[in-house]
């Protein structure tokens, strides 16, 4: 049976005190939900996850009709990564993650979505920093193969394009961050970005430099505890 609230895993990192809590939300009939807080913030709540699943949906529909492969940057609650492996052309799915304790926690099933992510064999973990790794395109995401390209980049780390997790992720975001990452991508990939906010006119403009197409998608979605809707963006550019 399941608590009313629960600590599953507390652990001291590089980035925070980082804690995966599960709890039961009495006024939505004790719907369980889990939830990852990093130093007092709220990182991803299972109650939420509309804007994390168009992340994918709306990334890969705009990708090359070929089988693709894909990086996911950021683990969390693995919505992103799910919605992902429900398109039949991906062939490859990398995920790279700062935190080992979040990817323990797929492969162990401590999370519900683990086990399905973990055991689908187009999946591979990496524990890593994913700015770091963007910014050197001639190693790139996957260590076995130096500078291997892909057909999709998903983002879902910080925030959005100004509220960083850490300062060290501001460089991603100028021009020059994101003329380093489009060299990742193959012709006519895509690179898509979660953010917890309204579309960034400034930020727009930064990709549109950058890529041959760009849209950003406001994606809203019912919010049972404020009432009312709440809205986030998935940010989608094509080389």
């Amino acid at each position: 049976m399941v608590k009313t609230f629960e600590e599953l895993d507390f652990r001291n990192t590089q980035l925070g005190e980082l804690v995966l809590r599960r709890r039961k939300i009495p006024m939505l009939d004790n719907e369980v939900v889990y939830e990852i807080i990093l130093n007092g913030e709220f990182l991803m709540s299972s109650l939420f996850h509309a804007v994390e699943d168009a992340l994918a949906d709306l990334g890969l529909a705009a990708a090359p009709s070929v089988p693709m492969d894909v990086v996911v940057g950021g683990l969390g609650l693995g919505y992103t990564a799910v919605a992902a492996l429900k398109h039949d052309r991906v062939r490859s799915l990398i995920i790279v993650d700062f935190l080992e304790p979040v990817i323990r926690w797929h492969k162990t099933g401590l999370v519900p979505l683990g086990s399905s992510i973990s055991t689908d064999p187009r999946t591979r973990f990496i524990e890593g920093d994913f700015f770091a790794m963007a910014s050197h395109p001639e190693m790139g995401f996957d260590e076995a193969e130096p500078g291997r390209k892909f057909h999709a980049i998903l983002l879902d780390i910080d925030h959005t394009p100004k509220h960083w997790l850490n300062e060290s992720h501001a460089s991603f975001y100028t021009l020059e961050g994101l003329r380093i990452l489009r060299r990742h991508l193959h012709p006519g990939g895509v690179f898509a970005l979660w953010s917890d906010d309204a579309p960034d006119r400034e930020f727009c403009s930064r990709l549109e430099d950058v890529f041959d197409g760009v849209q950003a998608h406001t994606v809203s979605f019912p919010n049972p505890i404020r009432g009312g809707e709440s809205s986030g963006t998935v940010y989608v550019a094509v080389c």
